[in-house]
């Protein structure tokens, strides 16, 4: 296998940016990207010779198949109709489906125009080590422009691809030779063989979710009442242009349904101003604007009838190209790259931002209200990224002054448009030095939101740490969140908390995490501090589980304890409710095991879990942010020594395991309770069985690494032994942990999805690990095993 050097490390800056974000790890300082509409990216027809390209390295080999082509079929057999896979390389249709047929794919699999949109950042994913350019966009149907403006602007797809294109070699369809032709027998027999596979067979089809969470529920049961706010983000949301199409909102009435039920009376969506209302110097960015605002009266209008309230997240003003400012030099700000700030102490940006605000509030005047984040994500205010310096006019001014006006300016919208709506100020990225001051600045009516757990100390095998944001695992609040809060409240200012109820980078790729303990806990510890709301997560977390209605529940009753046994019985039923609870303690406490560092979140192989393929010799790729983990240890690590970090793993997987034994005995005591009740029980076990796998996989593939390591560097035979059985022991354990999550997936299609990076992995690429370890212990370890005997 070729190694491309040492590629795709996302900056330590960047990081520690991350580290404290609220911003979902959006936050790439200096790398971060202006967003914009898509018709906005260039005012001319943009080539594949236009796209982001980076180091350009070469593509990773695709060693378990006999060949690319096959890899291509393989990969997009259930996500792309085989026609278009055909036109891409030249083929006809027929020799498309003839190769997946061999394989034992089946089908082939009837693809949805739904399911296609709902699929291209893991189409993206999957063809980025196969496909150029060329081949993608006409793979994805796209123009450049779209894919540029994908690349660029969708959850910075770009950094979480590692910041550059592999190269890849146009794929061109031949005849498969009889090589290739014995391989497909093999891999047929082994889904047959191994995974009883049917590609036309599904209990749960990819996005089977949307429906059911877009169906009217069972019953009319709903968390406890409780006052303050309690808001999250759509749990199956497409990134884009959500209020230009009212139809396909994230929000359909059943979901909103569905999420009054858990206790949430708060949803929110990102805006772009400019999207939103008249952009005077460049009116094309506003195109379609009344459409927008209209849609999201509507949404506005739909969301009240179930006590839910819509707020705006606004991460404003949008910084703009230079060649903007060619001819508006007046309005230039701090520089970053080829963008420059719209300077928010400029007179004319003022008005724009506090007009915008108030045509926003006019249209849709019962609007919750809005959040926002004031420094870092994107470039904004020219102090946003620190370099107000840089500017004739912010530099003056303290940052604090700058980052509070931006607040200012958005509360005066409110005002002027005399609506009832709330600004939320989050203090995401401020920096500690001049956070107080920015404080004090804010305007009386304005609500402070920190991120609850930031600063918490914690310890985990022995190493001494701090969390950021992002954790389920550590029961906050933390101290930084408890500072600030306090100098609003003696302002007279409302606080808010952001937490991450549901799911975390901790895992995400499950709907919740079944610690509902923890959470539960750290609600009411919450509950003390005076906060008169919760964020319940950024961009994920957002399915209506056990864990959002339990905040809901602390909050009414105050009670921890008592919470947990009130959701347990409305959701399980009262014979099932106490082996619930305690299964959720025991999840709770092996989870506080997890080896925490945002470096661990962002880098780790835990959002694949065994669908992260194993490699015979070193990648040379770097770990990029929730995308590609590759073979890259030391990032998935960060501060943990190597066997402490798999050693929490073990103990995490452990832990659920053990609770899901005891669980699953309850439940076969209890076979005469509603069948509604077993099937909830049923998907409980589901989801804790998936995360226990994630886990054991990532403790396995470090192992790996460590064991191809020692074989490197072994000087005799006797110093090999003990990593040749570690690498045959992990590669066996990977095949049956890859065969479970199989089956898990497909009877539960919530498994390896979360909105911004749609599906992590689908089934087949669970049938590719097993795939590649197999071929690793046929082809690879024999060698090593020969090489080590020979000395």
């Amino acid at each position: 296998m070729k190694s491309p050097g040492r590629h795709c490390r996302v900056s330590r800056r960047s990081f520690l940016h991350a580290a404290s974000a609220g911003a979902g790890g959006l936050v790439l300082g200096a790398a971060a990207l202006p967003a914009s509409g898509y018709a906005d990216v260039k005012s001319s027809a943009a080539t594949a010779s236009d796209l982001p390209q980076g180091p350009a390295p070469q593509a990773l080999s695709t060693g378990h198949f006999p060949s690319r082509l096959h890899a291509f079929v393989w990969r997009n057999w259930s996500l792309v109709p085989a026609q278009r896979m055909a036109a891409v390389v030249g083929a006809r249709k027929e020799d498309v489906l003839r190769i997946g047929r061999a394989m034992g794919l089946g089908g082939p699999p009837q693809i949805t125009p739904d399911q296609q949109a709902r699929s291209y950042l893991t189409v993206i994913r999957r063809n980025w080590h196969l496909l150029n350019y060329d081949q993608l966009i006409a793979l994805l149907g796209w123009t450049a422009e779209r894919l540029e403006y994908t690349l660029r602007e969708d959850d910075f797809l770009f950094v979480k691809l590692g910041n550059l294109k592999p190269r890849c070699e146009p794929l061109r369809y031949r005849t498969p030779d009889e090589r290739e032709l014995r391989w497909e027998r093999e891999a047929s027999r082994i889904l047959s063989a191994d995974l009883s596979f049917h590609a036309t067979e599904r209990e749960d089809p990819l996005f089977g979710f949307v429906a059911q969470l877009s169906s009217k529920p069972d019953a009319p049961v709903v968390a406890a009442a409780s006052k303050g706010l309690r808001f999250c983000y759509s749990y199956f949301a497409l990134y884009g242009d959500p209020l230009l199409d009212d139809h396909t909102s994230p929000y359909p009435d059943a979901y909103l349904a569905r999420l009054a039920q858990a206790g949430v009376n708060g949803v929110w969506l990102p805006a772009v101003l400019y999207k939103l209302a008249p952009f005077s110097w460049d009116a094309r960015r506003s195109d379609q604007y009344p459409t927008r605002l209209r849609n999201l009266q509507r949404l506005v209008a739909r969301a009240r009838r179930y006590g839910i309230r819509v707020f705006l997240y606004l991460n404003e003003p949008r910084a703009m190209p230079l060649k903007f400012f060619e001819s508006r030099p007046q309005l230039k700000g701090a520089v970053e790259g080829d963008y420059a700030a719209l300077c928010t102490s400029q007179p004319g940006v003022q008005r724009y931002i506090v007009e915008s605000v108030a045509g926003i509030c006019r249209a849709a005047p019962d609007l919750g209200g809005f959040f926002s984040i004031t420094a870092s994500e994107n470039l904004t205010n020219c102090w946003s990224h620190g370099g107000g310096a840089g500017c004739s006019r912010c530099g003056a001014r303290p940052p604090a002054e700058v980052v509070a006006e931006v607040s200012r300016l958005f509360w005066e919208g409110i005002q002027q448009a005399g609506a009832s709506a709330q600004l939320i100020a989050w203090d995401w990225g401020w920096n500690d030095a001049w956070a107080g001051d920015a404080i004090r600045h804010l305007p009386a009516g304005v609500a402070l939101m920190s991120v609850s757990e930031w600063q918490l100390p914690i310890e985990r095998g022995g190493v001494k740490g701090e969390v950021g944001e992002y954790s389920i695992s550590a029961i906050g609040p933390g101290p930084r969140a408890q500072r600030h809060w306090k100098l609003a409240q003696e302002r007279g200012l409302k606080t808010i908390a952001k937490i991450q109820a549901g799911n975390t980078w901790e895992l995400s790729a499950v709907p919740a995490i079944p610690a509902v303990e923890n959470v539960a806990r750290h609600a009411e510890n919450l509950r003390q501090t005076g906060v008169s709301g919760f964020m319940l997560g950024w961009t994920l977390g957002g399915y209506p589980s056990s864990n959002l209605e339990v905040v809901s529940e602390v909050l009414a009753c105050g009670s921890a304890d008592e919470a947990m046994r009130r959701v347990a019985k409305r959701r399980f039923g009262t014979v099932l409710a106490p082996a619930v609870v305690t299964s959720w303690r025991q999840f709770s406490q092996a989870f506080r095991e997890f080896p925490f560092h945002i470096g661990v979140l962002y880098s780790g192989p835990q959002q694949l879990g065994p669908a992260n393929l194993l490699w015979g010799e070193p990648t040379n790729y770097s770990a990029t942010m929730t995308g590609f983990p590759y073979d890259d240890l030391d990032a998935w690590r960060a501060a943990y020594p190597a066997e402490v970090f798999i050693g929490q793993l073990d103990k995490v997987a452990s832990g659920f395991n053990s609770a899901l034994v005891q669980l699953r005995t309850a439940a076969s005591l209890a076979k005469d309770a509603p069948l509604p009740q077993r099937r909830a029980l049923e998907a409980e076990c589901r989801v804790a069985e998936a995360a226990a796998i994630h886990f054991r996989s990532v403790a396995n593939q470090a192992r790996f690494v460590l064991a191809r390591r020692g074989v490197a560097a072994a000087k005799n035979p006797a110093e090999a032994a003990p990593h040749l059985v570690a690498l045959e022991r992990v590669l066996n354990d990977e095949i049956a942990l890859a065969r479970g999550l199989f089956q898990i997936q497909r009877s539960d299609s919530r498994i390896g999805f979360e909105a911004s990076n749609q599906y992590f992995y689908v089934p087949l690429d669970l049938a590719e690990k097993i795939l590649n370890c197999r071929d690793l212990l046929t082809r690879w370890l024999p060698r090593l095993y020969h090489h080590a005997e020979r000395g």
